[in-house]
C-alpha cells in the first residue's frame, strides 16, 4: 500500500475574500486570526502535520504579504527533514497572463510545480475551515477502493442542505450524483443517503483526494472549468471511480463575519465544540516567546485569553482576548472577539471606561477613553470611514484608532 510520503497537499489561499470583509481588508482570508493567538491557515497545515504529510504547497493572490510572513516564520523544517511548506503565488507566465479564476484554475495554472515534486497523489484542502481530521484514514480508504477520487463528505440536516453541495452515495461508499444547493424537498429526496431521519444528506466538505494522473486529465480536458465544486467533481462522477469518506467531527465553514464570530466565542465556553488542547493533535503556529498575562483585580467570565496581555480592573465576559491585549481600568467587555497585536505600544488597545459588546476588534485597534459600542440587528450592514457592521456586528478594521466618547449603537427611533 502507498504512503502518506507519495501525497501533495494543496491548500487554497483564497481570493478577495468579500464576505469576511473588512477583516480581509489588509490580508488574505487563511491569513485571519482565530482563537486569540492562531491564524486560520494553521488548521489544515496543522492536520497534513498531525497525518503524516509533510509536503505542503499554499495558493495564494490577494493580500498575500501577511500570510507569507506567518508561514515563513512558523513553518520551518530543519535540514535533516523531507518535508516543506511553500507558497505558490498566482504569477504571468507564456501561458497564462491571469490571476486565479477559481479552484481549480488555480490548481491547473501550477499543474507543472506539482508534478514536479514527484508526488502519486494530490490532497486539495481549503484554507478557511476550522476542524481537525486524520487525513491518513482519508488516504488509506482511498487506496483500499483503488479511487480515482476521494471526496470528505459529512452527514447535513434536511434544514441544512440548501447551504451545501449534497452528494448521493450508494452502498459501497460511491458517489453517483451531485446537486448543489437544492433547495426543493422533491429534488432533496433524491439524494438521500442516511438511514437518519435527522442528518439524512451527505454533504461535501471541499477536500479532495486525486491520483494525481487524474487530477492532471481532468484539468487538461475540463479547461473552461475554474472550480472543483461546482464544475469538475459533478463531471467527474460520471467518468471516474469517485467515493464518499466520512468524516462525522466538528467541522465548521468560516466564510462570513457571522460564522467568524459565532464559531470563536464558542471557543471560550467550558463545554467548546472544538479543542485546540489536544496534546497528540495540536494546532501549530507562529511561536512568539511572549510573557504570561497579567490580570489584575478583574472579573472574566467564560473568556479565551491568549498570552502576553495585560488587564486593569476591567470586567470581561464570553470573549476572546487575543495576544498583547491591553485592556484598561473600568472597562466592559462582553461578547466580543480582542484579535490584541502585532507589538507593544502604550497607545494600542481598549482605554480606560469603555463599554464594548457584540463587536470584533481587529489587530492593533485604538479606542480611546469612554467609547460605547453595541451590536446592532441581525441583518444590518453599514459602512463607515472606521467602523463597519456585518450582519448586526460592529468590526474595527486593523490599526483603526476610535476616539474618545465615540459611540457606535443602533440609533432607536421614535414612535410616531
Amino acid at each position: 500500500m502507498p504512503t502518506t510520503n507519495e501525497i501533495l497537499a494543496v491548500i487554497m489561499g483564497g481570493g478577495r475574500g468579500a464576505r469576511l470583509y473588512p477583516l480581509t481588508w489588509m490580508r488574505s482570508k487563511p491569513a485571519v486570526p482565530i482563537a486569540g493567538k492562531y491564524r486560520l491557515i494553521d488548521i489544515p497545515i496543522s492536520n497534513c502535520i498531525n497525518s503524516g504529510i509533510y509536503r505542503i504547497a499554499v495558493l495564494t493572490q490577494f493580500n498575500s504579504v501577511s500570510l507569507h510572513r506567518h508561514i515563513s516564520q512558523a513553518y520551518r523544517f530543519d535540514a535533516f527533514h523531507t518535508g516543506w511548506v511553500q507558497i505558490w503565488a498566482a504569477e504571468q507566465t507564456p501561458e497564462s497572463a491571469d490571476w486565479y479564476q477559481g479552484t481549480a484554475d488555480a490548481v491547473r495554472k501550477q499543474l507543472f510545480e506539482i508534478q514536479a515534486t514527484g508526488a502519486e497523489y494530490v490532497l486539495i484542502l481549503a484554507g478557511d475551515h476550522l476542524y481537525r481530521m486524520d487525513y491518513e484514514k482519508m488516504a488509506e480508504f482511498h487506496w483500499q477502493k483503488n479511487a480515482d477520487i476521494t471526496i470528505a463528505v459529512q452527514p447535513v440536516p434536511r434544514e441544512e442542505a440548501p447551504r451545501f453541495g449534497i452528494l448521493k452515495r450508494e452502498a459501497d461508499f460511491r458517489i453517483t450524483d451531485f446537486i448543489e444547493k437544492p433547495k426543493e424537498k422533491s429534488a432533496q429526496d433524491k439524494f438521500i443517503s442516511r438511514d437518519d431521519e435527522k442528518r439524512p444528506f451527505l454533504g461535501s466538505m471541499g477536500i479532495y483526494l486525486f491520483k494525481i494522473k487524474v487530477l492532471v486529465d481532468l484539468l487538461t480536458y475540463h479547461r473552461r472549468h475554474d472550480d472543483f465544486g461546482k464544475e469538475i467533481i459533478p463531471e467527474a462522477i460520471h467518468s471516474h471511480n469517485v467515493y464518499g469518506f466520512d468524516f462525522d467531527g466538528y467541522w465548521q465553514d468560516i466564510g462570513t463575519i457571522r460564522s467568524f464570530y459565532e464559531t470563536n466565542l464558542e471557543l471560550t465556553l467550558p463545554d467548546s465544540p472544538f479543542n485546540f488542547y489536544d496534546p497528540k493533535l495540536p494546532i501549530y503556529s507562529h511561536t512568539r516567546f511572549l510573557p504570561g498575562s497579567v490580570v489584575e483585580d478583574s472579573r472574566l467570565t467564560d473568556v479565551l485569553l491568549a498570552e502576553g496581555c495585560r488587564i486593569q480592573k476591567a470586567e470581561i465576559a464570553h470573549s476572546v482576548v487575543g495576544i498583547r491585549s491591553q485592556v484598561a481600568a473600568g472597562t466592559r467587555i462582553k461578547d466580543t472577539i480582542l484579535m490584541g497585536s502585532d507589538y507593544y505600544s502604550e497607545e494600542i488597545g481598549v482605554g480606560p471606561n469603555c463599554d464594548i459588546e457584540g463587536a470584533i476588534l481587529d489587530k492593533n485597534v485604538r479606542i480611546g477613553e469612554g467609547v460605547v459600542i453595541r451590536p446592532f440587528p441581525r441583518g444590518t450592514d453599514i459602512d463607515r470611514e472606521k467602523w463597519f457592521v456585518r450582519d448586526g456586528i460592529v468590526v474595527l478594521p486593523k490599526d483603526i484608532e476610535i476616539p474618545a466618547g465615540t459611540q457606535i449603537v443602533p440609533v432607536i427611533k421614535e414612535s410616531q
